[in-house]
């Protein structure tokens, strides 16, 4: 199928050359209009790059029928984006989906759920022969010089290798969320062994072919080098996009709020959390984004019924808002069985940015714990560590009642070093100590799939 750019403002002129010649195809299934947060990570490559010398394109689904769609975010004036059709599933919560079902009523959803759960690498691999043809016409037609593949999902690396191997480009994996070892997978589910075949063989065709992998955090990078013998894998953490919150206020209120924003999945648990504010009178506490009905049931039959909020998906605009004008900022990364330790999410960033203290339940010794220590933002409490918490809820709203406003204010150097602005510097970097691709003379072949 023909991509259709739907943005096609050229990129302003650059000085050099060689600049004019540095192209660059992102392929990201996640991508406006879907919404939530994981399509930050690739939409910030795209606005950013352009002011390093790249002329930049994406290619997404014309719909990736994910469940949160957010309209207000805006595309990057001098990116194009092209789009190639999704045939696949539409995005769904099975776990929401079970929830209180019994019996047949259960075994009939399971068996409706069954098909999408055995598609490998994962469910939205139906979008790869599309996107790989969309792809090479945009190589050939804009003259790209490297395409880079960002997941999740696994099966988006599938389009970087083969274009590479039909076209000659470089090609670099952004590897998001490790492809195996996920924090938040059941790893003795049968079915969970039986999926990790798939992104293995994935994870071993990045290892093989990719020119660059690059991942968000150390921890996936380490992972990388050790399992697969990578000798240089790169680690380009999230950033902090510290302008998106200018304009925002803090407006101080009548009670404390603390705010969590995100989506609960996985092994992700607010329960201890809302334990500990049963110990601790004057704080509300507010959920922003997808919840699971079974927390919801828990936190309304609890004690602090009155004082937790439950707000659903918001656009990123609103949760912005809401982050900002919040007394304290709630984190919530697992142990998973140690693999939580090396977290370290784009909500970190975005908490960093917001400039709201954080009371983070995580992993005492893991990624997101130093940052937060690094910076002073947050008080740190090992996620199961209930009494813990309260203290740090107890300490941030006695001060908050003695007159103190909580203002984190990051120095000059720790704003210039996690702006994401600069992440993408690191980014472009990379890109051009990449060697100019060996594109075939022949013209390429657009009859086939």
């Amino acid at each position: 199928m023909s991509s259709a750019a739907v943005r096609t403002e050229a990129p302003a002129e650059q000085t050099s050359a060689a600049l004019r010649r540095s192209r660059v195809l992102i392929v990201a299934f996640y991508f406006p209009p879907a919404g939530g947060g994981g399509v930050q990570r690739p939409l910030k490559f795209a606005t950013h790059l352009p002011a390093h010398g790249f002329e930049t394109h994406v290619l997404a689904p014309d719909d990736p029928k994910w469940i949160d769609r957010d309209e207000g975010l805006a595309l990057p004036e001098q990116v194009r984006v092209h789009r190639a059709h999704f045939l696949g599933p539409r995005g769904r919560r099975p776990a929401e989906e079970l929830y209180g079902l019994h019996g047949m009523r259960r075994a009939a959803r399971k068996g409706r759920l069954l098909g999408r759960r055995l598609l490998v690498p994962d469910e939205n691999v139906t979008w790869a022969p599309t996107a790989i043809r969309a792809a090479r016409r945009i190589v050939r037609d804009e003259g790209i010089d490297v395409i880079l593949t960002t997941s999740p999902p696994g099966s988006v690396h599938l389009v970087g290798a083969t274009v590479k191997a039909m076209t000659g480009i470089q090609w670099v994996a952004d590897l998001r969320d490790p492809l195996v070892a996920h924090p938040h997978r059941r790893v003795e589910s049968p079915l969970v062994r039986v999926k990790q075949l798939g992104p293995s063989r994935v994870e071993d065709l990045v290892a093989r072919h990719a020119d660059a992998v690059i991942t968000a955090s150390e921890a996936i990078s380490d992972e990388l080098r050790h399992r697969l013998a990578l000798p240089r894998v790169d680690t380009i953490a999230s950033g902090a996009d510290f302008d998106d919150f200018d304009g925002l206020e803090y407006r101080r209120g009548d009670r404390f709020r603390i705010t969590h924003a995100g989506s609960f999945f996985g092994q992700r648990d607010p329960r201890p959390f809302l334990r500990a504010l049963e110990l601790v009178d004057g704080v509300t506490a507010r959920f922003v984004g997808d919840s699971r009905a079974a927390d919801r049931e828990w936190a309304d039959a609890s004690p602090v019924a009155d004082r937790v909020e439950w707000l659903s998906f918001a656009s990123r605009a609103r949760s912005l808002e809401l982050q900002r004008d919040s007394e304290a900022l709630l984190l919530l990364i697992p142990e998973a069985g140690g693999r939580g330790n090396g977290i370290l999410s784009g909500k970190v960033f975005e908490y960093l940015a917001a400039g709201r203290p954080v009371v983070a339940l995580v992993p005492p010794d893991g990624a997101a714990a130093r940052l937060l220590r690094q910076t002073g933002a947050g008080i740190v409490v090992a996620p199961d560590d209930v009494e813990g918490a309260a203290r740090a809820l107890e300490l941030l709203r006695d001060r908050w009642r003695g007159g103190d406003d909580l203002e984190v204010l990051l120095s000059p150097e720790q704003h210039d070093a996690l702006s994401r602005a600069s992440r993408v510097g690191e980014l472009a970097a990379l890109l051009r100590s990449l060697p100019r691709p060996e594109i075939p003379s022949q013209p390429i072949d657009d009859s086939g799939g």
